[in-house]
């Protein structure tokens, strides 16, 4: 479906704490430019859905979603974070610019994020400050990825200790270290039992021994500061 053409541009800023959505429009509001623009405010997973879907089914465009990646899930559409959310809008806007906010910047999880929802965006929260958001917003109209400085030394950090793994393998660790089972990650994770454990037989080669427990597996990474 063709949305409508418009040259005000509309913000869908989606977060869990009123504060942070708050601020964030705030600062957005604060770039000229953007003084005009229409926003929409979501604040968990269901209400990013509808939003999503009723600005779809209206043609109405979002030209720029800034998503937290912590988010109370909706089960009923397999909505589970804000990742799930990013997805969904790729495929009902495809020219909407993702930028992903979020307190997390462990190494791993931010590759994993880079590889599934390759975001035009990625800041950690802890850089946000009143300053940045002109600079954020210039690079990204410019057609640039942007960055935030935690992030890109997360990535280097991976880059460093020799690490290149795919998302799956991202995903197995991160979902270990949340307290899941081996035998429940295909519930999270597209790939059969033994896929899966095969996948992590070779994460505990890289990073301890192929014998190690999952508990010191997870120290491990923690302590190289991959999670």
């Amino acid at each position: 479906m063709d949305v409508k053409n418009k040259s005000q541009k509309s913000f869908l800023i989606v977060d869990d704490h009123p504060i942070n959505v708050d601020s964030y429009h705030a600062l957005l509001k604060k770039i000229k430019r953007y003084e005009k623009a229409s926003y929409l405010f979501a604040y968990d997973c269901e209400q990013a859905f509808n939003t999503v879907n009723n600005n779809y089914l209206n043609e109405k465009a979002i030209d720029f979603a800034l998503i937290d990646i912590s988010l109370p899930s909706y089960e009923d559409k397999k909505l589970y974070s804000g990742s799930d959310v990013a997805v969904f809008i790729r495929q009902k806007f495809p020219n909407c610019k993702i930028i992903i906010i979020s307190m997390h910047k462990e190494p791993l999880w931010v590759n994993q994020i880079i590889k599934e929802l390759n975001p035009e965006g990625f800041i950690a929260k802890s850089d946000i400050n009143y300053k940045c958001f002109p600079e954020i917003f210039k690079s990204i109209e410019d057609n640039e990825i942007y960055l935030s400085q935690s992030i890109v030394l997360a990535q280097k950090i991976l880059i460093q200790k020799n690490i290149n793994w795919d998302n799956y393998d991202s995903k197995i660790l991160q979902l270990i270290a949340d307290g899941i089972k081996t035998i429940n990650l295909p519930k999270f994770i597209p790939l059969s039992l033994s896929a899966i454990e095969k996948r992590k037989c070779n994460i505990k080669k890289q990073l301890v021994l192929e014998d190690a427990t999952d508990k010191e597996l997870i120290d491990s990474a923690k302590k190289l500061g991959f999670i």
